[in-house]
């Protein structure tokens, strides 16, 4: 692909890494959108730790003119972690027909926790012609690699996955989506309550677009669509982290004092039809000095297989899954396409001149 050109619509963490990887891979960047006043009218060769590149941050609210004038091949959303949360930039860009590609992890398979939005941006880029869809960290190591290790295996009863991140290296909204800095008892009233709920008025709240999935909900349904599972029953709760001493958390400018919720774990279980159960927990909090991160999944069966990846730059890795899928979603068919429809994610030396 030749002259690709991209805005980056978020300017926060994330971007600094987006950024770079696309500058470097020869992707222009045309344009950068942000809501933070600290980060509006800055070049964005200062945010990656470059000379001025000549591209300023502009306001939200001139994100269809920036859109509009530029005229990139995609424009990389890296701002919230709900899907009703990237609506606007999503919605945005079916509606001028520009591809998109989102950090944004509900985002990943959005059609089992918030159907109505996926139709209603699916419909939208199926009219205008192009491509918007969700990546990150899951779309390897919680769904190509898992499904790549199913592929070796003969049966399989049980797929079984645990996977531990830093949220100190997010951003404040995926840290106060996870509870950190609550006491136990804002957590349980806040997360914890929203699944204490049955089945039928899980749905309807799911069919209302007003469920608050955790990041294994949408992980799960990825996984059962990619490896034709039918999903006959699926189920969440969240359970608050602490840790022993006080910890300061330079994302929420605060100390999370002992006994509060550093973050938390979120369980999912899913059954299917076909009688494989999936069972995925991850887990958010802000770190101690003696935690890391780490990544593990089973495949129960004959055999039974087990894949540990410790220390991951999930960050990076996050942001280099985003830039290296940018041809696959350029490629892709009109609407929200996700990343399972896409095929094989593989290593771009170059995508642009």
């Amino acid at each position: 692909m030749e002259n690709l050109k991209a805005v980056q619509y978020g300017c926060g963490k994330m971007s600094v890494y987006t950024m770079r990887y696309m500058i470097e891979k020869g992707i222009e960047i045309v344009g950068a959108i942000d809501v933070d006043p600290s980060i509006i009218g800055k070049d964005i060769g200062e945010i990656i730790g470059r000379e001025n590149m000549g591209v300023i941050v502009a306001n939200d609210t001139q994100a269809k003119e920036v859109l509009q004038n530029t005229k990139p091949d995609i424009c990389v959303v890296t701002t919230r972690s709900l899907f009703s949360e990237v609506e606007k930039p999503l919605m945005l860009c079916a509606e001028l027909g520009i591809n998109a590609i989102t950090t944004c992890e509900e985002a990943f398979f959005p059609m089992n926790s918030n159907p109505k939005l996926t139709q209603k941006i699916d419909e939208l880029a199926k009219k205008n012609n192009c491509t918007i869809t969700g990546s990150g960290y899951q779309d390897i190591y919680w769904g190509q690699l898992v499904t790549s290790i199913a592929g070796s295996t003969h049966k399989i009863t049980k797929i079984k996955g645990s996977s531990s991140y830093n949220v100190e290296e997010y951003g404040i909204a995926l840290a106060e989506a996870h509870g950190a800095g609550l006491t136990i008892a804002e957590f349980d009233e806040k997360i914890a309550s929203i699944d204490r709920i049955s089945d039928e008025e899980r749905q309807d709240v799911i069919e209302k677009g007003e469920y608050a999935p955790s990041y294994m909900w949408n992980v799960n349904g990825w996984l059962c669509e990619k490896l034709g599972l039918t999903v006959k029953k699926q189920t969440q709760k969240c359970v608050p982290q602490t840790y022993s001493d006080d910890i300061y958390s330079s994302t929420l400018n605060m100390t999370v004092k002992s006994g509060d919720a550093t973050g938390m774990s979120a369980v999912v279980s899913t059954e299917t039809e076909e009688g494989i159960t999936i069972e995925t927990e991850c887990i958010g909090k802000v770190y101690g000095p003696d935690e890391y991160d780490k990544n593990v999944w089973t495949v129960e069966g004959e055999p039974t297989t087990t894949i540990t990846v410790e220390r991951p730059n999930t960050v990076e890795l996050t942001c280099g899954t985003i830039v290296n899928r940018i041809p696959d979603v350029i490629s892709a068919k009109p609407g929200y396409v996700p990343t399972e429809q896409f095929g094989e994610l593989n290593f771009k030396q170059r995508i642009g001149n």
